[in-house]
């Protein structure tokens, strides 16, 4: 897993890049001392999969780097300011750490980071059901039955035939959460379901949708990964 460090405090950079060089399945590809320098390599490399972030920056504080990706990857956040706890929580973040971090709690949020960095295997059909919040009720929901999933700006609304849902979430946290069997990335907006794939076009694919089409881009970046992960028969 692909990590950078974002912290003004050398200090403390110094001892997190310590405790990542323990890990073997994390790559430390930089420590930034300021986040619009952070923020230029995440629009330049789509590889980082984590960020070990401060909060209290010079320019541009974390709240507010996290704010600005489209598409933010796992984050733990690491401050010395308590406060910022349930704050950095809304932003969905893995796990909120309190300087100065002992290598026992970073371990621990590295664990929990890697459970949810990890895809579920590519042999499960979408059949586990999830619980989404629709007003003031819980509605059950398998899976499989999501045909798209699309960004909106710190939301994301997950499609079915029949209804539409709107939770706080990234969509690079929940691409994670799915089944890499079922769902694949085609755009920086967009999760699609394969198995309602009816056309890929040169720069779209259509969706079947209760027996309409619906048209979803597909990215350059994405093209290449779309058409490996499907079965292709062409002369």
């Amino acid at each position: 897993m692909n990590c950078i460090i974002v912290d003004d405090d050398k200090l403390s950079s110094k001892i997190i890049e310590g405790y990542v060089s323990k890990f073997t399945s994390l790559n430390l590809i930089g420590s930034f001392n300021d986040a619009v320098t952070a923020r230029n390599i995440l629009t330049e490399r789509s590889d980082i999969d984590l960020i070990i972030l401060d909060i209290e920056m010079p320019e541009l504080n974390g709240f507010d780097f996290i704010g600005s990706l489209d598409s933010p990857p796992n984050i733990i956040v690491v401050s010395s300011a308590e406060e910022y706890a349930l704050k950095a929580f809304d932003f969905n973040v893995v796990d909120f750490l309190l300087k100065p971090v002992s290598y026992g709690r970073f371990c621990k949020a590295i664990d929990k980071t890697l459970r949810y960095f990890s895809r579920k295997e590519v042999t499960n059909t979408g059949d586990e059901e999830i619980f989404i919040k629709k007003g003031s009720s819980l509605v059950k929901l398998k899976l499989r039955e999501i045909i798209y999933i699309e960004a909106l700006e710190n939301y994301v609304t997950l499609n079915t035939n029949d209804d539409k849902f709107t939770i706080h979430f990234t969509m690079k946290a929940i691409e994670n959460q799915l089944p890499s069997g079922v769902f694949i990335r085609v755009h920086r907006s967009f999760i699609i379901n394969k198995s309602t794939i009816q056309a890929i076009k040169e720069n779209s694919l259509d969706l079947n949708i209760g027996g309409s089409l619906k048209n979803i881009p597909v990215g350059k970046s994405f093209r290449d990964s779309l058409l490996n992960d499907i079965n292709v028969m062409a002369r």
